[in-house]
Formats: structure tokens, sequence, C-alpha cells
């Protein structure tokens, strides 16, 4: 009802800033921005750091220009990846909590408002801090929108104020001269004419208010002489004083404070950008926006350390150590490293790192042991490898013995299809004297799992000796760069003979056909018709490992064909390395209007439906037809497109496939001068079940926490739910199954307890599936619960002045020195860390051993480098700028060093005048 009503109200733009196309700013509009000029800000402060020059790019920014600028041309798509995440979870809020008041700040509700932005602030944090970076998107586009409300939804602009409210996103200070509940704030409008509905005295003595808003007109509470939100769906308004105070729209009743309200909203998203930026420093904050030097997706291991893989833990070890020596410092190194082993019975735990070096001391770290029978746990440790990888990754699983919990396959393909992620099963020889099996490889029943879970996530299941285990890192190599992009994938059942086409374009190189599978026969037609083979015709060089056939093509542009005979199953996957590539998310979207909620569930088959594809990769890319295929057929469904802009494209088709389908994008780009054909590696389904829930708060480790999730189905029935997390600590205790009478939604509960010793920051991956047993449909639902531990430190860290050596003159030839102590307080959490903003000198960091809480820092530099300026943060993100110059007498031992706050606001003014100048 909410998500209808949600809905409902961005269609009317009645709940925030508008969402429609027009000339009102909108939360995708100010969100869009304020990323790409922080990012912009941010990596020019460290090519200063570095020494290197920074070529700002022209605006307005584009992702593209953007992410080269940072010399991460390889992190476009998961740049584009992580925007779009962002403003998805912005514009949700007006879905999702349609009637909290907290998050659009009306009501008055700014105490409440402001603990949802400073509580959401702390996680996205200790998210980044945990290389969770996945998690702090969510949370930071869902703190973003009561942020950018409370300008255009409170007084604040009426009031005079040029600047955001930078406490906002502060606990220990005061959000400003709250309206007493007794006071009145507006008076009625004058007809249609509202300019002039604020009270004198408000503005006089600079008080805050916000409008109150109710949709139903059985309950429109509004106290005595407040103002109202205003609008067609505000039943308060209609209440005496009437009329309303919102700025979403310059239609709105205040709208001629519009633009003004956009500008200080985009410049209160650039200070909580700069505010996380400062506390998690440069390199952890464009991570989590996706940017990296490398490539910018994450590469995952799950491995198998049961005694019968000693031989072959050796070689992925020797495999992982050549990948990395490979990869590392190049712009084919992974944002991040991801390792799970699983054994019988443990699983995990799981390792996340963003250095190299460390993920190779992870596998260097495993040995063989235990195990003893046949089958293992390879499913539960891929299923938490899913939930601890970010969106697109690269996952491999090795191992040597067939799954011991086959099923969690529905989940784990659940898992897959939400991440879009790509799995790839090496799956090793039994060639040792101790091995379970008597023959050599698993049973072909046994690895059919691999192979269909493989070619649901758009990898490959690679049967291999354990001698060839080297020679497969050349496989992980290829399929994990950054700018591989698939152009066909399909599988087959065996005895049939078929032809498959795929589209080379200008832009793609290293164009590879992937074939597994036992006695295939292929041939190959390049787009001038000569057949490989005929005549002494070469089109490609061979190579096999176990049982994958790689073809790597000689370049030629246009349509090839592959034809394939095979008394096997096998699935075919060809890839390319371009710029040009695509996201895709199914989409719920209000009938009539352009807005939309990404689907956490599975759509429903056979019937309409509606998926957002996102080009990335190609600025002057147009997208021309999108099509539905069945992944083991030749069925499709075409849909109609609808450009959004700024590369976003909204598909409509009338019917999705009840059988799994993937989605073909049909293209031109260069202004038309050549076209291109992209097709998911994920493989879709679809549902006749519907499974609806919500987040709404973080959870308190050692207190019960509820999840309430809805089930549906037309035919009704009885069918079992099963309810899993990515960590085992968690318990959760949920029905096993439920009973649905026919179209009538049957509501229940997940309760999910986490350890008291939990971090706080972690994020708890819940997945419900529920399944049909007589015909196997299953529907899932995919939520992220944050783990909160109630902050009680709400101060600063403090710079205690110790001695310093001080500068006669300017001179180069000359030093100074400054030596201070950091501490957190007898009740603080600690000392984080300290760092320098603002000079060039030589900086010494110690934590003292006899008390933990206390940093000791020297520094020295030349007088002509007469500027120091320090930052200590605590563990908690608390946050002080500490202040030294060469040239003043420093306050007496034991003093407190002057607070900067200053230099957080100019560099917030500095890049909020980049992106007003990008709004205008």
């Amino acid at each position: 009802m909410l998500v209808v009503l949600g809905f409902f109200l961005l269609l009317n733009g009645a709940r925030g800033f508008g969402i429609l196309p027009g000339d009102s700013q909108s939360h995708l509009d100010i969100t869009d921005t304020a990323i790409l000029n922080a990012t912009v800000q941010v990596c020019r402060a460290l090519a200063e750091t570095e020494g290197n020059v920074f070529t700002t790019p022209a605006q307005p920014f584009t992702v593209r220009d953007v992410a080269t600028a940072c010399g991460a041309r390889n992190s476009i798509r998961s740049f584009q990846l992580a925007i779009v995440t962002i403003k998805f979870r912005n514009v949700r809020v007006d879905i999702r909590q349609v009637l909290n008041a907290s998050f659009h700040f009306d009501d008055e509700s700014f105490a409440a408002g402001r603990n949802i932005i400073v509580g959401g602030l702390i996680t996205v944090k200790n998210n980044i801090n945990q290389e969770d970076f996945e998690a702090a998107r969510e949370n930071l586009g869902t703190i973003l929108h009561p942020l950018q409300d409370f300008y255009s939804h409170s007084n604040w602009v009426e009031n005079g104020n040029q600047f955001p409210n930078s406490n906002l996103i502060r606990s220990d200070t005061s959000i400003g001269n709250i309206a007493a509940v007794n006071r009145a704030t507006c008076r009625s409008c004058n007809g249609d004419d509202c300019s002039d509905n604020i009270l004198e005295d408000i503005k006089r003595d600079n008080v805050l208010t916000s409008g109150y808003f109710s949709l139903f007109p059985t309950v429109p509470f509004k106290p005595a002489g407040k103002c109202s939100h205003g609008g067609t769906f505000d039943r308060t308004s209609n209440i005496n004083p009437t009329g309303g105070i919102n700025k979403d729209t310059a239609d709105s009743e205040h709208g001629n404070l519009h633009q003004a309200a956009a500008n200080l909203a985009a410049m209160a998203t650039s200070e909580i950008l700069e505010n996380i930026r400062q506390d998690v420093d440069d390199v952890p904050f464009l991570r989590m926006l996706g940017i990296s030097r490398g490539s910018g997706k994450a590469l995952c291991f799950v491995i198998d350390t049961t005694e019968s893989m000693s031989d072959d833990i050796a070689a992925v070890r020797a495999a992982t150590s050549s990948l990395i020596d490979d990869v590392a410092g190049t712009e084919d190194q992974p944002q991040s490293f991801i390792l799970v082993p699983f054994n019988d019975p443990e699983v995990g735990p799981l390792m996340r790192t963003t250095d190299p070096q460390d993920f190779k001391g992870f596998v260097d770290g495993l040995s063989a042991s235990g195990g003893g029978d046949e089958a293992e746990r390879s499913l539960t440790g891929l299923q938490l490898g899913l939930m601890g990888s970010p969106r697109s990754s690269d996952i491999f699983v090795f191992t040597d013995a067939p799954a011991e919990d086959v099923e969690l396959k529905t989940t784990v393909i659940a898992l897959i299809e939400r991440s879009q992620s790509v799995v790839n099963f090496l799956i090793a020889g039994t060639t040792v004297e101790n091995r379970r099996r008597s023959s050599n490889r698993i049973a072909a029943a046994d690895s059919q799992v691999y192979r269909d879970i493989a070619q649901a996530a758009g990898g490959l299941a690679v049967e291999v000796e354990t001698d060839e285990l080297l020679n497969a890192t050349t496989i992980i190599r290829q399929i994990s760069n950054s700018s591989v992009v698939t152009l066909l994938q399909a599988s087959r059942g065996p005895g049939s003979a078929e032809s498959f086409t795929f589209l080379v374009d200008e832009t793609t190189m290293n164009t590879r056909i992937y074939i597994t599978g036992n006695s295939t026969t292929f041939t190959v037609t390049n787009p001038a018709g000569t057949t490989h083979g005929v005549m002494g015709n070469i089109l490609f060089t061979l190579s096999s490992v176990g049982n994958l056939d790689i073809l790597e093509l000689i370049p030629a542009e246009g349509r090839w064909t592959l034809a394939i005979t095979s008394a096997n199953p096998y699935s075919l996957r060809v890839t390319a390395q371009s710029p040009i590539d695509f996201l895709v998310d199914f989409v719920e979207i209000v009938p009539g209007g352009n807005e939309f909620d990404v689907l956490d569930t599975r759509p429903t088959a056979c019937n309409n439906g509606s998926l957002l594809v996102t080009l990335t990769g190609g600025e002057t890319a147009e997208v021309t037809g999108v099509t539905l295929v069945e992944a083991a057929g030749t069925g499709e469904v075409a849909g109609t497109v609808e450009p959004q802009g700024s590369g976003q494209f909204l598909v409509r088709v009338d019917k999705i496939p009840s059988v799994p389908f993937v989605v073909r994008v049909d293209g031109t780009a260069n202004n038309a001068s050549f076209e291109f054909q992209r097709q998911s590696p994920t493989n879709f389904q679809a549902s006749n079940l519907t499974i609806r829930g919500e987040v709404n708060n973080n959870l308190v480790p050692g207190t019960p926490f509820s999840v309430p999730f809805s089930v549906s189905e037309d035919r009704g029935g009885n069918f079992s739910v099963t309810v899993t997390t990515n960590d085992q600590r968690f318990t959760t205790s949920a029905p096993g199954s439920v009973q649905l009478q026919p179209g009538v939604p049957s509501n229940n509960t997940v309760m999910v307890f986490a350890p008291l010793n939990t971090p706080s920051g972690t994020t708890i991956t819940l997945t419900v599936e529920v399944k049909n047993p007589d015909s196997g449909d299953t529907n899932y639902l995919i939520l992220r619960i944050g783990v909160f531990n109630t902050v009680t430190d709400l101060t600063a860290p403090v710079c205690e002045f110790l001695s310093s050596v001080i500068c006669v003159r300017m001179s180069s030839t000359e030093s100074w020195a400054v030596s201070l102590r950091v501490s957190d307080g007898a009740d603080g959490t600690g000392v984080e860390r300290v760092t320098r903003r603002q000079g060039n000198g030589t900086l010494k960091v110690e934590t003292s051993l006899s008390d933990g809480n206390v940093t000791l820092v020297n520094y020295n530099a030349s007088c002509a480098d007469p500027d120091l300026v320090l930052e200590a943060v605590d563990r908690v993100g608390n946050t002080v700028a500490c202040a030294f110059n060469a040239f003043n007498a420093f306050p007496a031992s034991g003093g407190v060093a002057a607070l900067v706050s200053q230099v957080h606001l100019v560099w917030a003014l500095n890049l909020a005048l980049g992106l007003l100048h990008s709004l205008w």
C-alpha cells in the first residue's frame, strides 16, 4: 500500500524535489551533479598530493570524463553503477517512506530527521572503513533524501539563510531555534498567493519551522497556527491557516524560492560528501564511488579447503600469486579482493581487502584439512561470497567435490540475479592417492548443479586437472577485466545443431568465444562470409583447458556466425573488451508516468513489466532496441524503448517470459556511424509469486529485530519459506511455510538477532525465499540491514600543544617544528587516525604505549612551508581540525590548539560553487 501511495505522490511531485523532467531541480539532478563535482575535487586533491597534474574535464561533467580525468578509465562502469545506486536509494525514500515525516522534515520533526542523517552518516563511514562499499552507497542515498528535503520543506530559505545548515550532520550541536509546539508560524495564503504566509516574528527571530502533511482527510493532524506542506494531496493545507510553504518545484506554493532551495540542497550534499571524505580519506572515498586506479571491479575467490584439495590449493596459491603479480598497480587491478574458504562443516570467514599483497597473504594462509565425506558445502561458500561482494563482481569457485548443500541452488541463483555477478567454477581433477573418488573427475550428474549456476551467472564451469590450474589463471585474467562485455551467451541440450550470430563493432577488441562441453564441433564464419578452415582460411586461434575451448578471433567488424553440433549439453559465451556496456534493473513503474523503483524481487511472469537500461562508456550512444531472449531457446520478447536522458532508457515489455532469459541491447554510437549489440551475462527469471518487505531502521546488537514481509499468489496454496543471512553468527526465526488464499497477501515476520559483539557498520544481507513445492516457482526478497551500536561518544578529539620551535624569518634553509598530543578523553572511543590536510613537512604519528587513547604527533618543515593543518578522527567519526603556523606563538603546554572548522567550510564552498555552476 505504501509503495502505491509513494508512486502516486511521486507522480504528482507531492513529497520532495520534483522527479519529472522540467524546469525544476530534482533529487536525481542534485545528487548526480554533487557526486560528479565531489569526485573531481577529490581527484584533484589526490593528484596534487601525489605531485601529479590534474586536468579538469569540461563542464557539464560526465561520468566518462570524470573517471578519465581521475586516471580511472576502467572504472567508468563501476562509477556509473555507484551513482545509479545512490540515486535510486534517494528516490526510494519517497516511495517506501512516503508517510514518515522524519524522512522529509515535515511536521517540524527536526530532531528525528537529524537523527536519521547523523545515524546514517556514521553507518556510511563504518561501511567504508569495513570496505563494504555497496552498503555505503545504499545508506548514503537514503540519508541524502531527508538532507535535501530540509531545504525544500522547512523555512530555512525564507529566513534568509544563504548557506547550508551544517548542524544537520552533527549530533552535538543545535539545529536552530525550533518553533515551540504551541507557537503559530503561518497565516492563511491570500488565495493562490502564499508568498507572505509565514509570520513576521518567525522570520525576525529566525525561528525554524516546517509544513505539516497528511494524505488522509480523516487524520489531518496540524496544531493550531502551524504551516502546511501544501499541494493538492496535502489535506492539512485546507485547514486554517491554509496553503503551504514547500519549494519542491517551481510551481509549488513557495516555488519562487525553488531554485534557492535546490542550490542549498546541492551545497549541503557537497558538504556531507566532504564530511565523509575527510573522515575516511581520499582513496576509500573514491572507492565507495566506484573509482579506483584499477579495474573498478571486485574479484572474489571461493576456495574448498578440505584435505583432498591439498595439491589443488597449492596450485590455486601459485595461480593467485601469478595473477596478483600481473595486475598489481596496473589498470587491471581489481578494486577489491574477497576470499571465502569453505570446509566441512565450517564456512568462512569472508576476508576482504583492497591491497593485493594482503590478498596474497590470505590465500597463502590457507591449508587443507578435514572433509571426509564425498560432498562439500560449496554452495554455502558461494552464497557467502555473493552476499559479501558488490554488484557485478567476478567470482571464482575452486573445488574438487560435488555440492553437499544442493538445496541452496535456488537461493544462490536468486543472489546472482540480484547482484548480476559472474560466477565461474574451476573444478579440479582428482589425481593424488588420498582422493575420495575412484575416478579422476566428479560425476557428470554431481557437477550439473555447477553448470546450471554458471549458466545462470553468465560464467563458465571448467573441469581441469590439478596441473592445469595455473593455466586457468589465463581464463581469470581474460574474463575478469573491467572492460569485458558480453556479446552473446546461450546454453543448449544435446543432439541438436544450431547457428548463432553476434555483432563485432569498431570499439571491440580481443573478441573470444568460450565453449564448455564435451564432443562439440563448431564452424566459424566471419562477416565477409569466409569460413574457418576452408581453403586454408584462418579466422581464430584455438586453445583448450579441460573441457573448455577458447577461440580468439582475428579482428573483423560485422556479424559473425557460429554453428555448433554436440552430442552433449554445452554452453556458449562470446566476450570482447569495449568501453560500451549497459546496466539493467527491473523496475516498478507508475502508470502514465516515468517514475520507478528498482525491484528487490523477480518480476511477474507472463505479465507486462518494465526495466531500466543505463548505458556506460558511450557518451554519444543510443539504445535502439531491447529484447528479452530465452537463455536455452530461441523465443524473444521485444520491448518499447523510451529515452530518459543521461544515458538511461526505460523499456516496457508486454509479457515477461516464464522461462530464464537474458537481456539483449541493440544500439548505435558515434552519431549512428556504427551499430553495437550487447547482452547481459546474467540469466533472469520471473515468478507468479509476489513478495514485498522493507527495512526502516538499523539493527542494534543483542536486540531482536523484526523484518515484516508479505507474500501473495493468484491461485493460493501452501508455500515453503527459507531464510538465510550472510553470517552464521546471526540467528533468524521465521515461519517455515505460509498458507495463501488466492490473491490475498499474507503478512509475516522474520526475526533477526545479532550478537552483542557485532561491529557497528556491519551489514546483514537477509534473503527470504518463498517456493511453490508443486510447480517449483520461486521468488525471493533480498534486504540489507545495517548494524548500529548506540553512540555515546559525541565529542571530537582534542589537540594538546606540547612544544615547538618557531621561525624567525621565511627561509628554505631554516626549519620549524611542533609536538602535540591528540586524545579522545577518558570516555571517548579512541583516536582512529591523525592525517595532514595542509603542509609538506615530515609527519610522525605514534600511539602511546601507556595509553592507547593518546596519539603523539611530531612535525617539522621548512620555514618556507609555514602552515600545518592536521585532522584527527575518533572511532565513531567525530572530527577536529587543528592549525599551526611557523611564525605564531603556540599556546602554553596543555593548551588546546585552535579548531579550524573553516577548512571544511572553504572546501565545501569551493565545491558548491562548481556544483551550482553545473546546475545553472
